[in-house]
């Protein structure tokens, strides 16, 4: 069944279809999915290492070639700018060398000096014998010594690119005078920011901000998982922390337990699995229900249909943190809804919404129903809306049911132009830390694994036991950006791969 012709699959059931199907995307689709992520990741690095060479060829040719103010321009930046005219230019240049060359003097040379070592000196006690007492003496700080230490790196590499921009500069200024052109002057520079190069003067600060606030605490929690920081040692004032290698990496994938307690790795599986399925119903069930209010409320007939967008838009203004606490308190063992069954004779005991696990974990999900139904109505109002009504108009003429009305237009149609939403969905599900921590936090106790990793539960995400791993008393960062690091994996790859087979990427024209 791994190859057929059109003819024979035509001859198959819609079961056998379906299964044919999902054969083909994890024998086919899925392997070539992974086969074409790491070829680009090669070319990517060999790319890579092509252009760093080209880049080096230049700079030496540039150098062998060019006059003399091209070549005094390689220790000090802007000199060729400044002695051809191009004032503005060589002062910035000129200025980001002396506030380069002075940070790395006054204290960027300390921080990459300490940065091997994250601090020699941590905290120490002095006896103070007039006051009989001892007193704390805080030296070195491992948190900022690694912090400065990216930054400063950071700053290396945007010298890097500016001294190699101020090399390019010398270059295409020697090519326009050789040509017989006269140079842009400082005044032109200017008034090119606002016009041929808004562009750039536009992103500049968007970009700043991306790499200080995005790409720095991404490098800084990567690093942070080869160290050993945690509560008993914070850097500062209890203990230094140092680095550790992938001690805290073998710890996380490691099968062995100890006392009976569940591994690492074992409280990891367990806990991702959760939340792929987690992530799958809690996409799929508000997609596929959502779509279906919004078809009712659209069809034709209906009244008031205003009025039934408002009811259910109103679950979206009330703050999750009320309603979702609130939620939890109906369905605790003490709660109303145990209440009334109990007063109406329906149950005999308690029912265990949150005490059992398989309870817990259903209840979750028909709760995110709930608070998911109304952002998919309306997301699939404006959709429905669009799709042409001579599609339904032929289908009726040609004697399609509702359902193959359904099956035929509007599935095809929704999944094609929402296919990369819900792949955003399913990923903003994975790490849904909302509706897991307010209504159960992680609740009923896994006790087996929260011996093994801060008290994890059987309704915990991944997003949820990070929480818990830093805030518990150990407080163990560094545990958590190992989980942060395997969870980006998880995520990127699940992305990749789903991005690559859908069909709004792969079908483009298809509905244009």
């Amino acid at each position: 069944m791994a190859n057929i012709s059109d003819l024979e699959y035509l001859r198959l059931s819609k079961g056998q279809k379906l299964l044919f199907r999902l054969k083909r995307f994890f024998t086919d689709s899925l392997p070539n999915g992974l086969k074409n992520f790491f070829v680009r990741i090669g070319k990517g690095i060999g790319s890579g290492c092509q252009k760093i060479g080209s880049e080096c060829k230049d700079i030496v040719s540039t150098f062998v070639h060019g006059d003399w103010k091209t070549k005094l321009s390689y220790l000090v930046m802007g000199f060729g700018c400044l002695a051809r005219g191009q004032i503005l230019r060589g002062i910035l240049f000129l200025l980001f060398e002396i506030v380069f060359i002075g940070y790395m003097i006054l204290a960027g040379g300390y921080w990459l000096s300490m940065l091997p070592s994250l601090g020699k000196v941590g905290p120490t006690e002095t006896y103070n014998e007039l006051f009989d007492t001892y007193t704390t003496t805080y030296n070195d700080n491992s948190f900022k010594i690694l912090l400065y230490g990216v930054l400063t790196i950071f700053f290396i590499i945007a010298f890097i690119y500016t001294w190699r921009q101020n090399v390019k500069q010398n270059q295409i200024a020697e090519k326009i005078l050789a040509s017989g052109k006269k140079l842009r002057s400082g005044k032109e520079d200017l008034h090119s920011l606002v016009d041929d190069q808004f562009h750039k003067t536009l992103l500049a600060l968007p970009m700043t901000g991306i790499l200080i606030f995005t790409v720095l605490p991404i490098i800084f929690m990567v690093l942070v998982a080869f160290t050993n920081y945690d509560g008993a040692h914070d850097g500062y004032a209890s203990n230094l922390f140092t680095w550790v290698g992938l001690k805290n990496f073998n710890t996380m994938l490691s099968w062995n337990s100890a006392g009976g307690t569940q591994s690492y790795a074992a409280t990891f599986g367990e806990v991702l699995t959760w939340t792929l399925i987690w992530a799958f119903f809690a996409t799929f069930t508000n997609y596929f229900l959502g779509m279906f209010v919004a078809m009712a409320i659209n069809k034709k007939g209906i009244k008031v249909k205003k009025l039934w967008r408002t009811i259910l838009v109103l679950t979206i203004a009330i703050p999750q943190f009320i309603s979702l606490l609130y939620v939890s308190k109906m369905f605790a063992k003490d709660g109303i809804i145990n209440g009334t069954l109990l007063s109406l004779g329906w149950i005999k005991q308690a029912l265990p919404f949150w005490e059992d696990p398989t309870w817990a974990r259903i209840t979750v999900i028909i709760i995110n129903i709930w608070i998911g139904i109304p952002y998919l109505m309306l997301i699939t109002t404006g959709i429905l809306m669009n799709i042409p009504a001579d599609l339904y108009e032929s289908a009726r003429i040609d004697g399609a049911n509702p359902w193959q009305q359904y099956t035929k237009i509007t599935l095809p149609y929704m999944l094609f132009v929402t296919g990369p939403y819900l792949l955003t969905s399913f990923t903003g599900n994975m790490n849904n830390f909302n509706v897991i921590y307010l209504l159960t936090g992680g609740a009923p106790t896994n006790a087996a694994a929260s011996s093994a990793a801060g008290s994890v539960g059987y309704t915990d995400l991944l997003i949820t036991w990070l929480f818990k791993i830093t805030t518990g008393a150990e407080s163990q960062y560094y545990l958590a950006s190992v989980v942060g690091i395997l969870v980006f994996i998880v995520v990127a790859l699940i992305s990749l791969i789903v991005y690559n087979v859908l069909p709004s990427i792969k079908n483009e024209e298809d509905f244009q």
